[in-house]
């Protein structure tokens, strides 16, 4: 089983999205591409809404049929570790190895002896073809990789092992997950991190680093641009080397984790992908929650006042939301408006500060965060919620495709 060159991550909290999801997809591959979408929804997702892995499959088996796709889909089981993994085992092709979590644990010191003299063909200067300059590889600087990652790659290997024996070697894409940490894995680590999964026999085809500067759910990518197109490029490169070098699968390519509404980044990775003739994974999970609440705001009547309960919900819990998601958020509590402020809102305005335009005087980054964590009040609703969707299924289904294609798609292809 082999992923596409280009594949996109569509999260949906409440599975109720995945026609307005794939005709976003249809209408970029008519112009040319061929992106795999990839339905994902994580453990803790599940656990929030009360659903189980066998409807997301349902969504996006029933979205295929609906539009007559004909192209390559998956159903990603997203970060999973081995405590998590078992649910998901049936109804997934796509398992998304979260070892985050074990990253600096310590490994054997013989282990560690091992790796280090498994590299000695790469200590001193390393010329990876296309960078400019070359790396750097020394024996404390290996036995530092190794004491810090390769704990991590052997979990990845143990997860990795159980998949193949439940599913069957082939039979599923593995992608490696280490993004959920503070400090950004650099390119010369991520070689020596592939070495390590190619050692252990795991055959990656997506890897999801931490890249340099925060990926804030749902906003734009803050950090220092020049830093990001440079180790992203070099990233490429390695992973490029790492393919031929250590014989990971061709399909190899990077994964941007929460990769929606990064659209300051998004023409710096398509011009480095276009010049190395490169693939991505994209995930843009929570951005389709958030555009059915615009579209509830948008309906008005019995919606709007939907959207406007899920925010004084938010607004009211905002420490228990917002701790599961602290390292991925950044809000400013005194830039949130006022509850009392917000219901006398019209829904074009609610709508205008949650969207994701830049430069919209209405659009509120510091809304859109508290929204976009706040989807397990939506959950409580229950039936009030999802008969909602249903009833302005419409509008909803709009927005969401407007989303993924005009905000997302044209601009990362340059459609």
């Amino acid at each position: 089983m082999k992923l596409g060159k280009y594949s996109i991550g569509v999260g949906d909290r409440f599975s109720h999205q995945g026609k307005a999801q794939l005709r976003a997809i249809m209408k970029a591959n008519e112009k040319g591409l061929n992106i795999n979408p990839v339905w994902n929804k994580s453990n803790r997702e599940h656990h929030y809404v009360g659903s189980v892995p066998a409807d997301t499959r349902k969504e996006a088996d029933d979205a295929v049929k609906a539009l007559n796709f004909t192209g390559k889909y998956f159903v990603d089981a997203d970060h999973i570790n081995l405590t998590t993994v078992a649910p998901f085992v049936a109804v997934s092709d796509f398992f998304t190895l979260d070892v985050a979590s074990f990253i600096g644990k310590e490994s054997k010191q013989e282990d560690i002896d091992d790796f280090v003299a498994s590299c000695a063909k790469y200590m001193g200067k390393l010329q990876i073809p296309g960078m400019a300059e070359p790396l750097e590889v020394s024996k404390e600087l290996l036995e530092k990789i190794a004491h810090k990652f390769l704990a991590a790659t052997q979990q990845a290997s143990e997860i990795y092992a159980y998949l193949k024996k439940e599913k069957g070697e082939g039979n599923f894409i593995t992608e490696v997950s280490m993004d959920e940490v503070e400090t950004p894995q650099t390119p010369i680590e991520m070689l020596f991190i592939l070495k390590m999964l190619a050692d252990k026999g795991v055959p990656a085809q997506t890897i999801a680093p931490k890249f340099t500067g925060r990926f804030n759910k749902g906003v734009d990518y803050v950090g220092n641009l020049e830093q990001f197109a440079k180790e992203f490029e070099e990233d490429v490169l390695v992973i490029d080397f790492a393919v031929k070098e250590f014989g990971l699968p061709q399909e190899l390519k990077l994964s941007v984790h929460s990769g929606s509404d990064k659209f300051s980044i998004y023409p710096i990775m398509a011009k480095i992908l276009t010049k190395h003739n490169k693939g991505l994974h994209l995930k843009t999970a929570g951005t389709t929650w958030l555009e059915e609440v615009i579209g509830l705001a948008k309906a008005g009547g019995e919606g709007l006042q939907a959207a406007k309960k899920i925010y004084t919900g938010s607004f009211t819990r905002q420490e228990e939301l917002c701790g599961p998601y602290a390292d991925v958020i950044d809000i400013d509590g005194a830039k949130l408006p006022s509850v009392e402020e917000v219901n006398d809102w019209t829904g074009e305005k609610f709508a205008n500060t949650l969207r994701h335009i830049p430069g919209h005087p209405d659009y509120n980054p510091n809304f859109r965060q508290l929204i976009h964590v706040a989807y397990k009040l939506a959950a409580e609703m229950g039936q009030e919620y999802t008969g909602l969707l249903e009833k302005y299924t419409d509008v909803i289904g709009s927005c969401v495709e407007e989303n993924i294609y005009e905000r997302h798609l044209k601009r990362l292809f340059n459609l």
